[in-house]
């Protein structure tokens, strides 16, 4: 096992308020990992991109690098966010499968930490009892739908943050919503959780470890030095510094249009000829083809949820069709706060 100093105390620190939301909230689909601001604050970890340990989905705290790195085509990575949205992909194609081999409709989860249930039903083709190759096909969708789903639930975890929601009851979350690369992230770390899942050869950790460095070095990732440089370049443009930085940059694309276009820092050193990386949006299209549909409904659970629901202008949360009512709703609020944000 590697030692990782850029982390320090932090990484006690963190490991026991993970316990704690263990504690509190219970296990979930994933197992909590903390997440971390791209900005050159006090708290922020740095890792070297080419030491960041082995991927662990169980409790192996220690074994794996957190923070941010910096790529030239996917701007700023949250490693949290990546390894959090994998083991997330993971979870779900599990349930999926589970779900429609015993034929049965309706499954729920709940995020690590977080009191939202989410109500995943599905309606069956009418000669799904005749059809021969049920296990094929229920493999393509478990792997297909999976992403789907698990970035439905991370967009709604950015979506709490922003209305107010404490996952802890005491630490501020409002200013890491939407931060600038918090959603690209989560793509990354969705698609690699389904090459994971799809890679026979190795378990499911030692594939995702190779596909991290991997999806980072294609991203043309830069060094530690060249991270903390691009994140300082911003201070005082796109966050104002102190205990907790003031995120005056966001970005609300959720794929909406299909895709992601990560947020790329200007004029960072060895990546100013470089072109973003869109990232294609997982979808539905498998569970169509097999003439089955699906509905993922949230019960937000939490004390902001009237404010929420309001904005959402329902008693319910469907992801397909209140998330993008929630984001209009969230881009104008950012504007009245004067904060600049990529859509």
């Amino acid at each position: 096992m590697r030692n990782y100093p850029e982390k320090g105390k932090k990484t006690s620190i963190a490991a026991i308020l993970i316990a704690m939301v263990i504690m509190i909230s219970g296990c979930g689909a994933n197992r909590p990992r903390w997440g971390y601001l791209p900005t050159a604050t006090l708290g922020n970890p740095f890792p070297d991109p080419n030491e960041l340990g082995t991927h662990s989905s169980g409790m192996g705290l220690f074994m794996e690098a957190a923070g941010l790195v910096y790529t030239c085509r996917g701007g700023h990575i949250d490693l949290d966010h990546v390894r959090g949205s994998a083991d997330t992909t993971k979870y779900l194609a599990k349930k999926i499968t589970e779900t429609l081999a015993a034929k049965t409709e309706v499954f729920s989860f709940n995020m690590t930490g977080e009191r939202s249930l989410h109500r995943i039903t599905f309606a069956y083709p009418e000669n799904w009892q005749q059809e021969p190759n049920k296990e094929k096909i229920i493999e393509q969708i478990s792997i297909d739908t999976a992403p789907y789903i698990a970035m439905n639930a991370m967009t709604w975890h950015e979506i709490m943050t922003w209305f107010g929601v404490h996952f802890l009851g005491f630490e501020p979350e409002f200013n890491s919503a939407f931060s600038w690369e918090d959603i690209y992230s989560n793509l990354v770390g969705a698609k690699l959780g389904v090459a994971a899942m799809k890679d026979k050869e190795h378990s499911f950790d030692e594939a995702m470890t190779k596909l991290i460095y991997d999806a980072l070095n294609e991203l043309e990732v830069q060094s530690k030095k060249t991270a903390i440089a691009a994140s300082r370049s911003m201070e005082g443009k796109w966050y104002s510094a102190g205990i907790i930085p003031d995120m005056k940059m966001r970005n609300f694309d959720i794929g909406l249009d299909g895709e992601i276009t990560p947020t790329l820092v200007p004029d960072v050193a060895g990546c100013r000829e470089c072109e973003p990386m869109t990232l294609k949006m997982p979808t539905v299209n498998t569970l169509k083809k097999y003439g089955f549909t699906m509905t993922h409904q949230i019960e937000p659970n939490v004390f902001e949820q009237d404010k929420i629901l309001r904005a959402a202008s329902s008693k319910v949360i469907f992801p397909e069709r209140h998330f993008p009512i929630l984001i209009e709703f969230m881009k104008k609020e950012a504007q009245g706060k004067g904060y600049s944000f990529a859509e």
